[in-house]
């Protein structure tokens, strides 16, 4: 079950679980499309995975299975391109 993070790891932008602009790597790294795309050429800094959008949970499954409240950030440095 994905997490549903609530914010860009990078810039700590809100990101809905529903948000069509939301990135994710395949260890869950949640950035904002902006900070995937521009920041990091769409590779993740934490792992080095590629991005792709992040599914979205359709609203009647939210009440059974939320997302996460817990924010995670951490300084990324832009990536040489």
């Amino acid at each position: 079950m994905l997490i549903l993070k609530p914010n860009c790891e990078c810039c700590d932008r809100d990101l809905a679980p529903d948000d069509a602009q939301t990135r994710i790597c395949t260890l869950e790294c949640t950035f904002c499309a902006e900070c995937a795309e521009t920041r990091f050429g769409n590779a993740c800094p934490n792992c080095g995975g590629n991005f792709v959008a992040r599914p979205i949970r359709p609203a009647t499954m939210l009440l059974k299975y939320k997302a996460s409240t817990d924010r995670v950030t951490r300084a990324h440095a832009a990536r040489a391109v």
